[in-house]
């Protein structure tokens, strides 16, 4: 890991509690182009049979599922570590990481709605403050498929956490293009 939080040549940043859908893809990506997705997620997740015939393939296995397990580590923050210390297997890992961000978990539910609501562009550039903006509404709508959020609450936190500097520009344009405007006349 390099000091931007980042892991040292993939360029990936370290899963941490808001970007498990983006490290996830990456992730699953680099794995499957390191011919690394069959013992974390494929057909080969559980190690061969210890027999003296197998001895190559097993071999070939500890290796793949080493370098996986690796991976995966070091592509964590240290907070979320304690989660999989226990794992034994790549596999095991992937899918405790899975059901740890992947489910309806009504407290990381409200964690999310309560940063969003209090998310303001603070010191980051607009594109920034904008993809924060729509990973934390896109995270929020799949944890809760049933309520997603909408576009037009989206653009409504947009605007109310950008730099006061910015509502004059944006209440021209909105006055000028009327309700078609891509803010939707908030």
């Amino acid at each position: 890991m390099d000091m931007s939080g980042r892991v040292s040549g993939l360029g990936i940043e370290l899963l941490n509690q808001s970007n498990y859908k983006i490290w996830r893809t990456c992730m699953e990506s680099y794995l499957v182009g390191e011919d690394l997705w069959e013992v974390v997620c494929g057909n080969a997740v559980v190690a061969p049979e210890d027999a003296q015939e197998n001895a190559d393939v097993l071999k070939v296995w500890r290796m793949k599922n080493a370098k996986a397990e690796f991976l995966l580590k070091r592509s964590i923050s240290p907070d979320l570590f304690e989660h999989i210390i226990g794992c034994k297997s790549t596999s095991e890992i992937w899918t405790t990481l899975d059901g740890l961000f992947n489910k309806k978990n009504m407290a990381r539910l409200q964690m999310l709605e309560n940063e969003l609501a209090n998310t303001t562009q603070g010191s980051l550039s607009i594109s920034q403050f904008f993809f924060k903006i729509k990973n934390l509404c896109s995270e929020i709508s799949l944890l809760d498929p049933e309520e997603p959020i909408s576009e037009a609450r989206m653009k409504r936190h947009i605007i109310r956490g950008l730099k006061r500097e910015y509502i004059p520009y944006i209440c021209y344009v909105d006055s000028r293009v009327g309700s078609t405007t891509i803010f939707g006349g908030v």
